[in-house]
């Protein structure tokens, strides 16, 4: 599933940061998730973190929460939720949580770039300096709006066109970090 495809004309380097989706890339993906105690993360992904951080790259998370604008949940459970990824995965330099539900016409919401351009402002990075992660379509689509290589980490959840139009692919948050370091040595 590992791809790659199109061509660009810059010199290839490898992120100077990865930002990561959280429901379904971090983390077992729960809908409207409140509870701290069901944050489960998914295997692999603490080394993969470890490993990132051990070479110095700065990490965040970017999450849509509409489950707060829906009602569904309080921005404090949110709040909690996160602060347990932090606990389990983290520590993470940055976090960006969109509370706001599709109609809202926000600039935040994925897949418009507004929580990638806020986190590369945090960082003190540029877009095109950053990598974001995640398992659907809007996740990709953010980080293209944004000027961010995307990566496309798919799930059951995510639609086969997603995968389609994506043009970076990898199974895992491992693979798709080796393919953002091994995407240089064949540029």
């Amino acid at each position: 599933m590992e791809r790659s495809a199109g061509t660009h004309t810059q010199e290839w380097v490898p992120p100077r940061a990865i930002l990561l989706d959280r429901d379904g890339t971090l983390i077992e993906d729960v809908p409207y998730n409140g509870d701290p105690d069901e944050v489960q993360p998914l295997p692999g992904v603490a080394r993969v973190l470890n490993e990132l951080r051990a070479m110095g790259i700065p990490l965040g998370v970017l999450t849509n929460q509409s489950g707060i604008a829906r009602g569904h949940i309080t921005r404090e459970q949110a709040d909690a939720v996160n602060a347990r990824v932090d606990e389990l995965l983290g520590p993470f330099d940055v976090w960006e949580v969109c509370p706001h539900g599709p109609d809202d016409g926000c600039d935040c919401r994925k897949p418009a770039p507004g929580m990638i351009l806020s986190a590369c402002k945090t960082l003190g990075l540029k877009p095109h300096e950053v990598a974001f992660m995640g398992d659907i379509g809007s996740d990709v689509d953010a980080a293209q709006a944004a000027g961010a290589t995307g990566v496309l980490i798919p799930t059951p959840v995510t639609l086969q066109e997603e995968v389609d139009r994506a043009e970076y692919v990898a199974k895992t948050l491992a693979d798709a970090v080796a393919l953002l370091w091994k995407k240089g040595d064949t540029a």
